[in-house]
Formats: structure tokens, sequence, C-alpha cells
């Protein structure tokens, strides 16, 4: 008790306006009172880009929109793919069959995650699971997990890598080399996946900011590599869309300013830049 109070007397007046405000933005979305933490139907949506109304009918028009816009650009790599394949296969041709091999153990559901080789998350991924403790988190407000309990839930960074979708990049390598479209349809199926398992603001993978930034650079990473194969549908494309525009409300909500200042509050401005940066239909 008196640490606790020495600690409250040596909080500034703006850590007690942050914690203050972000305690009572957790409150209003355990108790279903929060607009911005639900996910919308498409027709508000789409309402909600439209830099004018009826901009877009539909996630197709959207989708096509994504496509064929000039602006902003990703990594120059991307402005003419089939240079940059030719370069990556004359500059490192022993990469090509690696890069494969390893979306090949992605697509029989195997990964190798902070010095694990080949774990199962199980067949569909249970993106909640603890594969080495075999502990499963509860899908409750992330405010109501504590993820630091080890013996409920296991190692939280086993779960939290795989939930990056880091591997998303390998997929995407992998398709560039080899135009196979089962890499496109295991990130769709994976980020549909993903979207239905873990609702807005519920479960171990929203209980951490810096999680959703890292998540939300991959999905846009995922984006630019995929956008133009005919197997990323529409409807996957509005699902994640909806997905990051929370994700942007999430993290500017709680950031980790009295937390984590240095690591993880870094993190979470970089997954900030993407987002404000790469989809600015977002007002």
């Amino acid at each position: 008790m008196k640490r606790k109070l020495k600690k409250l007397r040596n909080i500034s007046f703006d850590e007690l306006r942050v914690r203050g405000r972000q305690a009572m933005a957790a409150f209003a979305e355990r108790q279903n009172l929060s607009k911005r933490a639900k996910l919308m139907t498409d027709a508000a949506f789409l309402e909600l880009l439209s830099p004018q109304p009826n901009s877009f009918k539909s996630a197709s028009q959207l989708l096509d929109h994504f496509r064929e816009r000039r602006s902003p650009k990703f990594f120059p790599a991307f402005d003419d793919p089939q240079s940059t394949i030719h370069e990556f296969r004359k500059r490192w041709p022993r990469e090509v069959e690696e890069i494969v091999r390893r979306a090949d153990r992605v697509l029989g559901g195997r990964f190798d995650l902070l010095g694990f080789r080949q774990l199962s998350f199980g067949n569909p991924v249970d993106w909640h699971i603890e594969p080495v403790a075999c502990k499963r988190a509860p899908l409750v407000h992330w405010s109501r997990l504590n993820f630091l309990d080890a013996d409920r839930f296991g190692d939280k960074k086993i779960t939290w890598e795989l939930n990056r979708h880091q591997y998303f990049v390998i997929l995407g390598q992998a398709y560039w080399l080899t135009r196979d479209e089962r890499y496109v349809e295991s990130v769709a199926t994976h980020i549909n996946s993903w979207c239905a398992a873990n609702p807005p603001k519920l479960g171990i993978n929203w209980a951490s900011s810096l999680e959703v930034a890292f998540r939300s650079i991959s999905w846009l990473w995922a984006l630019n590599f995929f956008k133009l194969s005919a197997s990323f549908k529409p409807e996957t494309f509005s699902i994640l869309a909806k997905f990051l525009y929370i994700n942007a409300i999430h993290l500017e909500t709680y950031l980790s300013t009295y937390f984590s200042p240095n690591t993880h509050l870094t993190g979470e401005a970089l997954g900030l830049f993407y987002i404000g940066t790469m989809l600015p239909e977002f007002k």
C-alpha cells in the first residue's frame, strides 16, 4: 500500500488524465456503449470513407479504387513487380527455394516462431492458443485479461507472434516468385478466420496496442502483395479495411504513453503512420 501511495504521489496530472481517459474508454467498450469499438455495416463503412456522398457503392468498387489509385505509393519495389522479381532472382537465386519452402510450411499449418520449429496452432488455426503450454485465452474484453499470468495463458509472446501475421510477407514473396494462387488463398483464409475469431476488443490479441500496430503493418504489406490477384476478393478487402479502421482508433486511444514509452510507443506510432499514410481514405 505504501508503494502504491508513493507511486500515486509521483504521477503527473497529465498521466492521470491520459490513464483516466483510457480507463473510461475501456469501460465504455465493456458496457457496449462505444460505437467506435463496433464493426460497421458495409454501407456505414463506405459512407464513412467517401470523400463525397455515395463515392463508393460497394466493396468491389472500393477494392477497384485501391487497385487503380496511383498514390500513395508503397515501397519502390512494388512500383514494378516484374523488375523486382527479376532482380531478386539474379542477386539471390538460392533464396527463392528457401522462401517457397517456408511458405509451403505455412500452407501446411506449421510455423517457425521465436526459436520454436514447426509449431501447430490447429487446423483451422486457433488464434487464441499457446501451443507449447497448451493454454487458451478466453474471449473476453481485452482489459479483463491479465496476460502476464503464465499459469493461465502460457507464454503470451508465442500467441502474439503468430497473430502479428508477419509470415504474410513470406507468402507474398512466394506468390510473386511463383504466381501460385494458393498463397493468396491462404492469406485470405487466415484474414477471414482471424476477423471472425477476434471481434473488436475481445480476446488476448487486442490486449497490447503494440500487437495491434504490428498486425496492421503486416496487413498493409499483404494488401500490396496480393491486391491484383483474382483470389483476393472484395469481401476479404472489406473486412480487412474495417478492422484496419478500428485498429487505428484503438491505437490512438490506447497509446502506451505511460506504460512503455520507448519500444511500445514507437511501434504504435509506426502502426499509425502506416495506416494513416497508406489509407488516406480514412477521414
